[in-house]
Order: C-alpha cells, then structure tokens, then sequence
C-alpha cells in the first residue's frame, strides 16, 4: 500500500519533495489504551510538556498502563505525576469504555471512520482532535486528515501558503490532491515540521476542537 500512497502522493509537488527528503513520521509501538492515554495527557499541554507527564506516569503503573492499573491507582499519585483532576477523571473514563467495548483495530474493523470518532466522543474526555489520533495511530486507517492538530496546520501553512494562515476549507482543499492517503501526507508534514529547525514543537499545544 505505501508504494501505492507514494504514488499518488508525488503527483503533489510539495509531497513529492517531502517524500525524497524524509522518512514518514513514526510513533512508538504503544497498546491501543495507552495511546489514547497519551493523546489525553497531551490536551492543552506542549510538546515538552507533555512527554515529561507522559513518563512520570509511565513509571508510576510500571510501565503497565491499562485500565485495570489506571482505575486502581491512587488518585494523590496521578496528580503527583502531572495529571489534573480533570485528565484523571478522562482517562478513567477511557479505561471503563475499553473494559466494557473492544476498541481495538479488530473489533473496530467494520466501522467507519465517523463512527469511530462518533463512538469515541461519546467518552467524556475525548473530542475530536483525539478520536482522529486514534484513527491514525491506533486504527491506521488510511485516509485521516486531523486538522486539529496544531503542527499538522502549521505545517500545511509553511508549505502550502509560504507561512501565511490558511483556512481549514483551503487545507482541505489542498487536502484532496492526496486522498485515498491523507494519513501518510500527514505523516510527512508532520517529518518535515520537526526537521524544520527554524519551529519549535515543544511550543505546540495540542486541542481538540
């Protein structure tokens, strides 16, 4: 499938030269739940920011971060951790709904990709922004443009518009050169904004919206 995603993707000029100059961006190999735990931990807070909380509460459930540890810790310790009492209550929230539903690449196999993001906002704590890192990340679905996140505008803006702020219309309609693969565009935006050296992630405060 990659091949054929570069394929289409390199009728796009500006795609065509990300793909010749960087490697697509890759994640660590996170479990479905801990990956909706660290778009969570990630709400509101930078780049830098949020890693630092992302490993203090790692080490804190040993590295086990499921919902059986996160509904059993203690409540003093996640704050500890840099969890508000907010982020708290959401990834509890999180850990009941995969206790109960199978949110995983098989169980959600046959669902679409709005009843995904349908399904996971219904989970207090979870908007848009998160669901749509979950299509990405987790899921893999191919065709996921998650305009919500900061860099994945910042980024389109810097290539697209020489720096000046495109509209979320206008992004998607530079969007649609890449489809059936907007996750792997995404994927390299997102290389690019990192080796750019003249933008700072750690300034980057994710949202839903």
């Amino acid at each position: 499938m990659m091949d054929e995603a570069e394929s289409v993707l390199r009728r796009d000029p500006v795609m065509n030269r990300l793909i010749e100059t960087h490697d697509p961006y890759v994640e660590s190999d996170w479990t479905a739940y801990e990956r909706l735990c660290i778009s969570i931990i990630n709400q509101q807070l930078s780049t830098a920011s949020a890693a630092a909380v992302r490993e203090r509460v790692f080490d804190l459930l040993g590295d086990e971060v499921t919902p059986e540890t996160v509904l059993t810790a203690e409540d003093r310790a996640l704050r500890d951790a840099g969890l508000s009492r907010s982020k708290i209550e959401y990834v509890r929230n999180a850990a009941r709904a995969f206790q109960e539903d199978d949110y995983t690449r098989d169980g959600l196999a046959d669902v679409s990709n709005e009843d995904v993001v349908s399904r996971l906002t219904e989970i207090k704590g979870i908007g848009e922004w998160t669901a749509r890192m979950y299509l990405l990340f987790v899921l893999e679905r191919p065709d996921v443009l998650p305009l919500g996140d900061l860099a994945v505008r910042r980024g389109i803006d810097e290539l697209y518009g020489d720096g000046a702020e495109l509209s979320r219309t206008e992004m998607r309609e530079i969007a649609e050169a890449w489809r059936p693969y907007r996750s792997a565009a995404t994927r390299y935006i997102w290389a690019e904004y990192e080796a750019d050296s003249n933008i700072d992630l750690t300034d980057l405060v994710n949202a839903d919206s």
